[in-house]
C-alpha cells in the first residue's frame, strides 16, 4: 500500500515549498499519477523557534500540534518538518502522535558521512540551533568531525537567513555576510557546508554557489520517499 507525507510547514514558507518541490524532482516518476501523495500544512504564523529557544519568545508548540492535528486527519503515514530548528520541539511532538516524524537532522548526518567520509563539516545554523545542540549530537551519532560558526559568523548567518531570505531581500544584500561565514570557516579546515537552516540552501542557489555541501531539505526529501517506499531518481 502507498504511503503518503505530511509536511509540518509554514517555517517558513519558501522552505515548505523548496522541501516539496525535491519530493518532487528527487521521486522516479513517469508521470503525475506515480508521484507520493502529499498533504501540507503551511502555517506560517507558528512562533519563531530561534526566539523560544533562547528565551522570551512565545512557546510555537500549541500552533505546531494545531498543525500535527489536520496532518493526522488527513491520513499522513509519516510527518516531515522543514525547519532544522523546529527539531527542538520534535521529541514533544512524537509523544502526541503514532505518526512517525523523520528527522532532518539525522537524514543529513548520515548523508555527511556518506559523502564527505573523513572530512570535517561546517555547521551553518541559527543561534537556536546551535545553542540547542541538534546538529553536535546528530554528527557525532555518526562520528562526523565538524567546525561550529564563531561569534561573528553567526550574527552574519542571522542576517542571511531573517534580514535577507526570510525577509524576501536581494541576494546582493546579503551575499558578503555568507561569504565571509564559508571563508572563515573554510580558512579554520572546514571541508564542505551543512546547510542546517531551511533558508540556507535557497541562499546557496540565488547566490549560485556551488562549494560542497551538504542540504539537509534535499535529504529529508530522500528519507521521505523511502520511507513511502517509491523510487528515488538517481
Amino acid at each position: 500500500m502507498k504511503k503518503t507525507i505530511g509536511i509540518l510547514g509554514g517555517m517558513g514558507p519558501l522552505a515548505t515549498a523548496d522541501l516539496f518541490q525535491k519530493i518532487i524532482a528527487l521521486t522516479a516518476a513517469g508521470s503525475d499519477n506515480e508521484h507520493i501523495r502529499v498533504y501540507i500544512d503551511s502555517n506560517a504564523s507558528i512562533p519563531d523557534r530561534t526566539a523560544a529557544i533562547l528565551g522570551g519568545g512565545p512557546d510555537p508548540l500549541p500552533a505546531m500540534r494545531d498543525s500535527l492535528r489536520k496532518l493526522e486527519a488527513c491520513g499522513a503515514d509519516c510527518i516531515i518538518m522543514p525547519c532544522n530548528t523546529a527539531h527542538y520541539f520534535l521529541p514533544r511532538l512524537q509523544g502526541l502522535t503514532d505518526i512517525p516524524f523523520l528527522s532532518m537532522l539525522e537524514a543529513a548526518a548520515v548523508a555527511c558521512r556518506a559523502k564527505f567520509p573523513g572530512g570535517t563539516a561546517a555547521v551553518l545554523a541559527t543561534r537556536g540551533t546551535l545553542a540547542s545542540g541538534l546538529y553536535q549530537a546528530a554528527l557525532e551519532g555518526e562520528s562526523v568531525p565538524y567546525l561550529l560558526p564563531e561569534e561573528g559568523e553567526r550574527d552574519a548567518l542571522m542576517e542571511v537567513i531573517y534580514g535577507g531570505v526570510k525577509a524576501g531581500a536581494p541576494p546582493e544584500r546579503y551575499r558578503a555576510a555568507f561569504l565571509s561565514v564559508l571563508e572563515g570557516m573554510a580558512g579554520r579546515g572546514a571541508g564542505y557546508f551543512i546547510l542546517g537552516c531551511t533558508e540556507l540552501p535557497l541562499a546557496f542557489r540565488l547566490l549560485g554557489l556551488t562549494r560542497p555541501s551538504v542540504d539537509p531539505t534535499e535529504e529529508l526529501a530522500r528519507a521521505a520517499i523511502r520511507f513511502c517506499g517509491y523510487p528515488l531518481k538517481g
